[in-house]
C-alpha cells in the first residue's frame, strides 16, 4: 500500500534521536536508485497515519523528492504509548546491520563479477566512492585482522590505519597494540 508522505505524522516516541544528514543523503541516494526496500509500519491516526517505525526512510524518501511511500498498516496499534514505543524500539533492535567485512565482501563481488567501477557502485549503493574503496581495501588485510573487524574487537577505521603499515608482520604487530591497549583509531 502507497501512502501520501503529507498524510504521515512523525512518530513522538521515535526512540532514534540522531538523524545524521550524511547518512539520510546517502539513504536518499539509495532511494533514489532503488526505491525504499522495507515499507514503513505506521497505524491509522485522527489525521492521517502516525509513524510506528521507519523515520529514517520517511524522511530520505522526502529529500530524495518521492510524494508517496511503501507502508504497513499495523492492525493492532490501537494507540496505547506503551505499544507504539516497544514496536519502534522492537524494529530497530531486530535489524542488525552487515559487518564491514560482509560489506567488503558484497562490494568486491559487484565490483569483479559484474565489472562495476568504484564509481558506478558507489553511485548504485548512494555510497562516497572512498567509502567504497576502503571497505574493498580491508580485504587486503591479514585474517586476524579481518576476523577482528568482523567480530568487533577492532573498527573498519582501525583496518584501515593498519592498511597504511607496508608489511604484513608490522600489521599484525599493530592489531596486537590496538587490541591489548585499546587504541582509537587516530593512535593506531
Amino acid at each position: 500500500m502507497q501512502i501520501a508522505i503529507t498524510d504521515i505524522q512523525p512518530n513522538p516516541e521515535q526512540p532514534r534521536r540522531g538523524f545524521e544528514p550524511g547518512s539520510l543523503q546517502e539513504l536518499a541516494d539509495s532511494i533514489r536508485m532503488h526505491g525504499i526496500l522495507q515499507p514503513l509500519l505506521v497505524r491509522e491516526g485522527l489525521a492521517g497515519y502516525e509513524l510506528i517505525a521507519g523515520e529514517r526512510r520517511l524522511r530520505a524518501a522526502e529529500i530524495a523528492g518521492l510524494t508517496e511511500v511503501p507502508v504497513i498498516v499495523h492492525p493492532g496499534s490501537g494507540g496505547r504509548l506503551e505499544e507504539r514505543l516497544e514496536l519502534a524500539l522492537v524494529e530497530n533492535l531486530q535489524r542488525t546491520d552487515l559487518n564491514p567485512m560482509e560489506e567488503a565482501r558484497a562490494m568486491q563481488r559487484l565490483l569483479r563479477d559484474f565489472g562495476l567501477t568504484q564509481d558506478a557502485l558507489a553511485e548504485r549503493l548512494g555510497k562516497n566512492p572512498v567509502t567504497i574503496a576502503q571497505r574493498v581495501r580491508l580485504l587486503g588485510l591479514p585474517g586476524p585482522a579481518i576476523k577482528a573487524i568482523e567480530t568487533g574487537a577492532i573498527t573498519a577505521g582501525h583496518g584501515v590505519a593498519l592498511l597504511g603499515i607496508p608489511s604484513v608482520s608490522d600489521q599484525l604487530v599493530g592489531l596486537e597494540r590496538i587490541t591489548r591497549e585499546h587504541w582509537n583509531v587516530r593512535q593506531t
